[in-house]
Protein backbone atom coordinates (compact mmCIF):
# COMPACT_ATOMS: atom_id res chain seq x y z
CA UNK A 1 0.00 0.00 0.00
CA UNK A 2 1.86 3.20 -1.15
CA UNK A 3 2.02 6.97 0.38
CA UNK A 4 -0.38 9.61 -1.36
CA UNK A 5 -1.12 12.79 -0.44
CA UNK A 6 -4.69 13.64 -0.22
CA UNK A 7 -6.75 16.18 2.27
CA UNK A 8 -5.77 14.38 5.69
CA UNK A 9 -2.52 13.09 6.97
CA UNK A 10 -4.42 9.48 8.19
CA UNK A 11 -2.76 6.98 8.24
CA UNK A 12 -3.94 3.87 6.31
CA UNK A 13 -4.91 0.85 7.76
CA UNK A 14 -6.63 -2.90 6.16
CA UNK A 15 -11.25 13.00 12.29
CA UNK A 16 -17.94 23.88 15.56
CA UNK A 17 -20.11 23.07 17.52
CA UNK A 18 -22.43 23.17 20.75
CA UNK A 19 -24.56 25.46 22.75
CA UNK A 20 -23.76 27.94 24.68
CA UNK A 21 -23.95 26.92 27.76
CA UNK A 22 -24.68 29.13 30.65
CA UNK A 23 -22.14 27.81 32.94
CA UNK A 24 -19.44 28.15 30.52
CA UNK A 25 -16.75 31.46 30.99
CA UNK A 26 -18.33 34.36 29.27
CA UNK A 27 -15.08 35.82 28.69
CA UNK A 28 -13.34 32.69 27.99
CA UNK A 29 -10.11 34.05 29.48
CA UNK A 30 -10.27 32.51 32.70
CA UNK A 31 -7.59 30.11 32.47
CA UNK A 32 -7.99 28.82 36.39
CA UNK A 33 -11.54 28.64 36.25
CA UNK A 34 -13.38 26.60 38.57
CA UNK A 35 -15.01 24.26 35.60
CA UNK A 36 -11.14 23.46 34.70
CA UNK A 37 -10.85 20.17 34.74
CA UNK A 38 -7.79 17.80 33.95
CA UNK A 39 -9.41 14.46 34.97
CA UNK A 40 -7.07 11.90 35.26
CA UNK A 41 -6.53 9.51 32.23
CA UNK A 42 -5.10 6.38 33.04
CA UNK A 43 -1.64 5.45 31.67
CA UNK A 44 -2.77 2.31 30.15
CA UNK A 45 -5.12 2.23 26.62
CA UNK A 46 -8.25 1.72 27.98
CA UNK A 47 -10.95 -0.63 26.35
CA UNK A 48 -14.29 1.00 24.73
CA UNK A 49 -16.41 -0.19 27.04
CA UNK A 50 -14.44 1.80 29.66
CA UNK A 51 -14.50 5.09 27.83
CA UNK A 52 -18.08 5.13 27.52
CA UNK A 53 -18.64 4.16 30.71
CA UNK A 54 -16.65 6.68 32.21
CA UNK A 55 -17.25 9.81 30.16
CA UNK A 56 -20.15 11.40 31.56
CA UNK A 57 -21.94 11.90 28.82
CA UNK A 58 -25.55 11.91 27.54
CA UNK A 59 -26.22 8.66 25.52
CA UNK A 60 -28.57 9.32 22.96
CA UNK A 61 -30.24 7.28 20.63
CA UNK A 62 -29.69 7.63 17.06
CA UNK A 63 -33.69 8.24 16.51
CA UNK A 64 -33.25 11.54 19.23
CA UNK A 65 -30.70 12.98 16.99
CA UNK A 66 -32.52 12.19 14.03
CA UNK A 67 -35.31 14.25 15.37
CA UNK A 68 -33.27 16.62 16.41
CA UNK A 69 -31.89 17.43 13.63
CA UNK A 70 -35.05 16.97 10.98
CA UNK A 71 -33.97 14.12 9.90
CA UNK A 72 -30.65 14.78 8.69
CA UNK A 73 -32.44 17.66 6.95
CA UNK A 74 -30.39 19.16 4.47
CA UNK A 75 -31.45 22.61 5.72
CA UNK A 76 -29.46 21.83 8.47
CA UNK A 77 -26.57 20.96 7.34
CA UNK A 78 -23.23 23.56 8.76
CA UNK A 79 -20.55 22.02 7.14
CA UNK A 80 -18.89 18.47 5.96
CA UNK A 81 -15.01 17.53 5.86
CA UNK A 82 -14.02 14.00 5.98
CA UNK A 83 -15.37 12.50 8.96
CA UNK A 84 -18.44 13.04 7.28
CA UNK A 85 -21.46 15.84 8.24
CA UNK A 86 -22.54 18.60 10.68
CA UNK A 87 -26.13 19.10 11.19
CA UNK A 88 -27.67 21.47 13.35
CA UNK A 89 -30.32 20.14 16.10
CA UNK A 90 -32.38 21.63 19.08
CA UNK A 91 -32.30 19.67 22.37
CA UNK A 92 -34.25 20.45 25.67
CA UNK A 93 -31.72 22.47 28.16
CA UNK A 94 -32.68 20.56 30.84
CA UNK A 95 -33.41 16.94 29.75
CA UNK A 96 -31.53 16.83 26.50
CA UNK A 97 -34.42 15.16 24.76
CA UNK A 98 -35.14 16.24 20.75
CA UNK A 99 -37.05 19.50 20.60
CA UNK A 100 -38.74 21.46 17.92
CA UNK A 101 -36.42 23.57 15.88
CA UNK A 102 -36.46 27.07 17.04
CA UNK A 103 -36.72 25.71 21.17
CA UNK A 104 -34.34 24.99 23.56
CA UNK A 105 -30.86 24.93 22.88
CA UNK A 106 -28.84 24.64 19.13
CA UNK A 107 -26.52 21.91 19.17
CA UNK A 108 -24.24 20.85 16.57
CA UNK A 109 -24.31 16.75 15.56
CA UNK A 110 -21.41 15.23 13.95
CA UNK A 111 -22.44 12.19 11.54
CA UNK A 112 -19.11 10.00 10.99
CA UNK A 113 -18.73 8.15 7.21
CA UNK A 114 -18.90 4.60 8.04
CA UNK A 115 -15.00 3.96 7.14
CA UNK A 116 -14.68 1.22 9.07
CA UNK A 117 -11.42 0.72 11.81
CA UNK A 118 -10.43 4.00 11.47
CA UNK A 119 -13.19 6.03 11.75
CA UNK A 120 -14.28 4.30 14.48
CA UNK A 121 -11.00 4.84 16.48
CA UNK A 122 -11.34 8.63 15.89
CA UNK A 123 -14.24 8.38 17.08
CA UNK A 124 -13.52 7.01 20.16
CA UNK A 125 -10.48 9.50 20.70
CA UNK A 126 -13.28 12.25 20.41
CA UNK A 127 -15.09 10.81 23.64
CA UNK A 128 -12.11 9.47 25.62
CA UNK A 129 -10.31 13.18 25.56
CA UNK A 130 -13.69 16.01 25.42
CA UNK A 131 -15.62 13.02 28.00
CA UNK A 132 -12.92 13.72 30.58
CA UNK A 133 -11.33 16.93 29.85
CA UNK A 134 -13.06 20.35 30.40
CA UNK A 135 -12.27 24.01 30.06
CA UNK A 136 -13.62 27.48 29.14
CA UNK A 137 -10.90 27.13 25.81
CA UNK A 138 -12.18 23.59 24.93
CA UNK A 139 -15.67 22.84 22.93
CA UNK A 140 -18.29 21.23 24.85
CA UNK A 141 -18.72 17.39 23.93
CA UNK A 142 -23.04 17.30 25.50
CA UNK A 143 -23.21 13.39 24.39
CA UNK A 144 -22.78 10.44 21.78
CA UNK A 145 -24.71 7.73 19.63
CA UNK A 146 -23.12 4.07 19.23
CA UNK A 147 -25.83 2.16 17.41
CA UNK A 148 -25.37 -0.37 15.01
CA UNK A 149 -22.96 0.83 12.34
CA UNK A 150 -24.24 4.52 13.38
CA UNK A 151 -21.16 6.79 14.78
CA UNK A 152 -22.50 10.38 16.18
CA UNK A 153 -20.95 12.89 18.39
CA UNK A 154 -23.45 16.06 20.18
CA UNK A 155 -21.23 19.26 21.10
CA UNK A 156 -22.53 22.84 21.70
CA UNK A 157 -23.24 24.94 19.05
CA UNK A 158 -20.65 27.78 18.41
CA UNK A 159 -21.94 30.62 16.58
CA UNK A 160 -19.62 31.95 14.52
CA UNK A 161 -17.75 29.15 13.55
CA UNK A 162 -14.41 28.76 12.52
CA UNK A 163 -11.72 31.19 12.34
CA UNK A 164 -10.80 29.46 9.45
CA UNK A 165 -13.54 31.24 7.72
CA UNK A 166 -13.10 34.62 9.21
CA UNK A 167 -9.51 34.96 8.20
CA UNK A 168 -9.62 33.60 4.12
CA UNK A 169 -13.54 33.83 3.32
CA UNK A 170 -14.19 37.18 1.77
CA UNK A 171 -17.18 38.76 1.25
CA UNK A 172 -19.93 40.67 3.16
CA UNK A 173 -20.86 38.04 5.25
CA UNK A 174 -16.68 37.75 6.56
CA UNK A 175 -15.41 40.93 6.54
CA UNK A 176 -11.41 41.10 7.99
CA UNK A 177 -11.08 40.36 11.90
CA UNK A 178 -9.67 43.32 13.21
CA UNK A 179 -6.20 43.78 15.30
CA UNK A 180 -7.92 43.10 18.41
CA UNK A 181 -10.19 40.20 18.00
CA UNK A 182 -7.61 38.47 16.22
CA UNK A 183 -5.22 38.50 19.75
CA UNK A 184 -7.89 38.15 21.45
CA UNK A 185 -8.21 34.78 19.51
CA UNK A 186 -4.72 33.67 19.40
CA UNK A 187 -4.84 33.71 23.40
CA UNK A 188 -8.18 31.89 23.63
CA UNK A 189 -6.53 29.21 21.55
CA UNK A 190 -3.01 29.31 23.47
CA UNK A 191 -5.02 28.85 26.84
CA UNK A 192 -6.79 26.10 25.04
CA UNK A 193 -3.37 24.42 24.18
CA UNK A 194 -1.57 25.34 27.25
CA UNK A 195 -4.12 23.44 29.49
CA UNK A 196 -3.87 20.36 27.30
CA UNK A 197 0.20 20.59 27.56
CA UNK A 198 -0.31 20.88 31.52
CA UNK A 199 -3.00 18.41 32.09
CA UNK A 200 -2.03 15.67 34.84
CA UNK A 201 -1.84 13.80 31.90
CA UNK A 202 -0.58 15.56 29.01
CA UNK A 203 -2.33 15.63 26.23
CA UNK A 204 -0.82 16.62 22.49
CA UNK A 205 -3.45 18.14 19.87
CA UNK A 206 -1.67 17.34 16.90
CA UNK A 207 -3.86 18.73 14.43
CA UNK A 208 -3.95 23.14 15.50
CA UNK A 209 -5.28 24.91 12.60
CA UNK A 210 -7.50 27.71 11.73
CA UNK A 211 -10.44 25.12 11.09
CA UNK A 212 -10.26 23.70 14.54
CA UNK A 213 -10.53 26.49 16.31
CA UNK A 214 -14.05 27.70 16.79
CA UNK A 215 -15.90 31.21 18.05
CA UNK A 216 -18.54 31.81 20.07
CA UNK A 217 -20.90 34.80 19.61
CA UNK A 218 -18.38 37.01 21.51
CA UNK A 219 -15.14 35.79 19.42
CA UNK A 220 -14.28 33.55 22.73
CA UNK A 221 -12.07 30.36 21.64
CA UNK A 222 -12.47 26.74 21.50
CA UNK A 223 -10.23 23.80 20.17
CA UNK A 224 -12.51 21.03 18.53
CA UNK A 225 -11.71 18.17 16.97
CA UNK A 226 -9.87 15.74 19.20
CA UNK A 227 -9.65 12.85 16.60
CA UNK A 228 -5.74 12.34 16.02
CA UNK A 229 -5.27 13.64 19.82
CA UNK A 230 -2.42 11.37 21.68
CA UNK A 231 -1.37 11.34 25.36
CA UNK A 232 2.09 12.85 25.41
CA UNK A 233 5.06 11.05 26.58
CA UNK A 234 5.20 9.54 30.14
CA UNK A 235 8.37 7.48 32.40
CA UNK A 236 11.04 10.37 31.47
CA UNK A 237 10.45 9.86 27.59
CA UNK A 238 11.43 12.43 25.68
CA UNK A 239 8.85 11.67 22.70
CA UNK A 240 6.10 9.95 21.77
CA UNK A 241 6.57 7.44 18.48
CA UNK A 242 3.49 7.71 16.46
CA UNK A 243 2.39 7.61 12.82
CA UNK A 244 2.70 10.90 11.28
CA UNK A 245 -0.78 12.42 11.41
CA UNK A 246 -1.90 15.87 11.09
CA UNK A 247 -1.96 18.66 8.31
CA UNK A 248 -0.07 19.55 5.62
CA UNK A 249 1.68 22.62 6.48
CA UNK A 250 0.86 23.29 10.30
CA UNK A 251 3.28 19.96 11.26
CA UNK A 252 6.62 20.58 12.84
CA UNK A 253 9.96 20.03 10.53
CA UNK A 254 11.31 17.11 13.50
CA UNK A 255 7.77 15.31 13.33
CA UNK A 256 7.81 14.82 9.93
CA UNK A 257 11.35 13.47 10.22
CA UNK A 258 10.05 9.45 10.19
CA UNK A 259 11.34 6.29 10.89
CA UNK A 260 9.41 3.25 9.55
CA UNK A 261 7.03 0.52 11.03
CA UNK A 262 5.25 -1.93 10.48
CA UNK A 263 2.09 -3.86 11.71
CA UNK A 264 -0.43 -6.18 11.14
CA UNK A 265 -4.24 -5.14 10.91
CA UNK A 266 -7.25 -7.57 11.39
CA UNK A 267 -10.43 -6.29 9.06
CA UNK A 268 -13.35 -7.76 7.78
CA UNK A 269 -11.74 -11.07 7.94
CA UNK A 270 -8.52 -10.58 6.04
CA UNK A 271 -5.03 -9.06 7.33
CA UNK A 272 -3.68 -6.30 6.79
CA UNK A 273 -0.13 -5.68 6.74
CA UNK A 274 1.17 -1.97 6.71
CA UNK A 275 4.19 0.01 6.36
CA UNK A 276 3.53 3.64 7.52
CA UNK A 277 6.16 6.17 8.45
CA UNK A 278 6.56 7.09 12.21
CA UNK A 279 7.28 10.59 13.91
CA UNK A 280 8.52 11.93 16.70
CA UNK A 281 5.79 13.49 18.86
CA UNK A 282 6.12 15.80 21.60
CA UNK A 283 4.15 19.40 22.64
CA UNK A 284 6.41 21.52 21.26
CA UNK A 285 4.92 19.80 18.12
CA UNK A 286 1.85 21.44 18.96
CA UNK A 287 3.59 24.74 19.33
CA UNK A 288 5.01 24.76 16.15
CA UNK A 289 1.78 24.35 14.72
CA UNK A 290 0.51 27.68 16.78
CA UNK A 291 3.32 29.36 15.60
CA UNK A 292 1.56 28.66 11.62
CA UNK A 293 -1.68 29.70 12.76
CA UNK A 294 -0.18 32.74 14.70
CA UNK A 295 1.12 33.68 11.57
CA UNK A 296 -1.61 33.15 9.06
CA UNK A 297 -3.30 35.36 11.65
CA UNK A 298 -1.14 38.57 10.87
CA UNK A 299 -0.83 37.82 7.65
CA UNK A 300 -4.61 36.88 6.35
CA UNK A 301 -2.29 34.24 3.96
CA UNK A 302 -3.55 30.28 4.19
CA UNK A 303 -0.05 28.16 5.35
CA UNK A 304 -0.33 26.34 2.08
CA UNK A 305 -1.46 28.58 -0.71
CA UNK A 306 -1.02 27.17 -4.10
CA UNK A 307 -2.62 29.86 -6.08
CA UNK A 308 0.27 32.58 -4.40
CA UNK A 309 3.12 33.30 -6.60
CA UNK A 310 6.14 30.86 -6.76
CA UNK A 311 8.14 31.06 -3.73
CA UNK A 312 5.24 32.28 -1.79
CA UNK A 313 3.62 28.80 -1.72
CA UNK A 314 4.46 28.06 1.79
CA UNK A 315 3.53 31.18 4.40
CA UNK A 316 6.81 29.49 6.29
CA UNK A 317 9.25 29.28 4.01
CA UNK A 318 8.15 32.81 2.56
CA UNK A 319 7.57 34.65 6.03
CA UNK A 320 10.54 33.56 7.84
CA UNK A 321 12.84 36.12 6.31
CA UNK A 322 10.81 39.01 6.88
CA UNK A 323 9.90 38.45 10.67
CA UNK A 324 13.28 38.83 10.81
CA UNK A 325 13.95 41.73 10.09
CA UNK A 326 11.95 45.36 11.31
CA UNK A 327 11.47 47.09 8.28
CA UNK A 328 10.47 44.75 6.62
CA UNK A 329 8.00 42.90 8.45
CA UNK A 330 4.96 44.99 6.81
CA UNK A 331 5.27 42.41 4.27
CA UNK A 332 4.47 39.63 5.88
CA UNK A 333 1.20 41.74 7.74
CA UNK A 334 -2.26 41.86 6.39
CA UNK A 335 -2.91 45.06 4.76
CA UNK A 336 -6.53 44.76 5.91
CA UNK A 337 -5.09 45.80 9.18
CA UNK A 338 -3.61 49.22 8.90
CA UNK A 339 -3.44 51.72 11.34
CA UNK A 340 -5.58 49.06 13.65
CA UNK A 341 -1.86 48.23 15.86
CA UNK A 342 1.41 49.97 16.45
CA UNK A 343 4.92 49.14 15.34
CA UNK A 344 6.02 47.42 18.89
CA UNK A 345 3.03 45.23 19.17
CA UNK A 346 3.14 43.93 15.42
CA UNK A 347 6.99 43.32 16.34
CA UNK A 348 5.96 41.63 19.52
CA UNK A 349 3.38 39.52 17.55
CA UNK A 350 5.51 38.75 14.40
CA UNK A 351 8.34 37.52 17.28
CA UNK A 352 6.60 35.39 18.99
CA UNK A 353 5.20 33.13 15.88
CA UNK A 354 9.42 33.01 14.85
CA UNK A 355 9.99 31.74 18.36
CA UNK A 356 7.40 29.29 17.75
CA UNK A 357 8.18 28.34 14.34
CA UNK A 358 12.04 27.50 15.34
CA UNK A 359 13.52 24.54 13.68
CA UNK A 360 15.00 23.27 16.80
CA UNK A 361 12.25 22.27 19.24
CA UNK A 362 14.07 23.20 22.64
CA UNK A 363 14.17 26.93 21.21
CA UNK A 364 10.18 27.02 21.26
CA UNK A 365 8.40 28.61 24.30
CA UNK A 366 6.45 26.95 26.38
CA UNK A 367 2.04 27.38 26.25
CA UNK A 368 2.59 29.03 29.32
CA UNK A 369 5.16 31.86 27.79
CA UNK A 370 2.88 31.95 24.48
CA UNK A 371 0.05 32.85 26.92
CA UNK A 372 2.01 34.82 28.71
CA UNK A 373 3.34 37.06 25.90
CA UNK A 374 -0.18 37.50 23.75
CA UNK A 375 -1.53 38.81 27.38
CA UNK A 376 1.17 41.69 26.79
CA UNK A 377 -0.73 42.52 23.57
CA UNK A 378 -4.45 42.12 25.48
CA UNK A 379 -3.97 45.69 26.81
CA UNK A 380 -6.27 48.20 27.17
CA UNK A 381 -5.23 50.25 25.15
CA UNK A 382 -5.05 48.03 22.13
CA UNK A 383 -8.85 46.81 22.90
CA UNK A 384 -9.67 50.18 23.52
CA UNK A 385 -8.59 51.09 19.81
CA UNK A 386 -10.28 48.09 18.10
CA UNK A 387 -13.92 48.48 19.78
CA UNK A 388 -15.38 50.41 16.77
CA UNK A 389 -14.04 47.61 14.73
CA UNK A 390 -15.80 44.87 16.44
CA UNK A 391 -18.78 46.22 16.52
CA UNK A 392 -18.77 46.81 13.04
CA UNK A 393 -18.19 42.98 12.72
CA UNK A 394 -20.53 42.26 15.15
CA UNK A 395 -22.73 44.22 13.14
CA UNK A 396 -22.43 42.84 9.89
CA UNK A 397 -22.18 39.54 11.27
CA UNK A 398 -24.85 38.86 13.97
CA UNK A 399 -24.76 35.63 15.84
CA UNK A 400 -27.76 34.35 14.65
CA UNK A 401 -27.38 34.13 10.85
CA UNK A 402 -26.85 30.95 9.42
CA UNK A 403 -23.24 29.60 10.75
CA UNK A 404 -20.41 27.84 8.84
CA UNK A 405 -18.72 26.33 11.49
CA UNK A 406 -18.06 23.28 9.80
CA UNK A 407 -17.05 23.60 5.79
CA UNK A 408 -14.82 21.19 4.76
CA UNK A 409 -11.21 21.68 5.19
CA UNK A 410 -9.08 23.44 2.27
CA UNK A 411 -5.68 22.78 3.47
CA UNK A 412 -3.97 19.67 2.40
CA UNK A 413 -3.53 16.69 4.44
CA UNK A 414 -0.91 13.88 4.51
CA UNK A 415 -2.17 10.26 4.18
CA UNK A 416 0.24 7.68 4.12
Amino acid sequence: MGACWSNRIKSVSSSGTGVDSRSRSRNGNNFSSSRVSSASIPQTPRSEGEILQSSNLKTFTFGELKTATRNFSPDTVLGAGGFGSVFKGWIDEHSLTATKPGTGIVIAVKRLNQEGFQGHKEWLAEINYLGQLHHPNLVKLIGYCLEDEHRLLAYEFMARGSLENHLFRRGSYFPPLPWGIRMKVALGAAKGLAFLHNAKRQVIYRDFKTSNILLDSNYNTKLSDFRLARDGPTDDRSHVSTRVMGTYGYAAPEYLATGIALSFIFFSNLIYAVIYPTGHLTAKSDIYSFGVVLLEMLSGRRAIDKNRPSGEHNLVDWAKPYLTNKRRIFRVLDTRLQGQYSLNRAQKAANLALQCLSAEPKLRPSMDEVVKALKQLQEPGDMRKSTQKERLVNARNPSNDKPTAYQKPSASRLSV
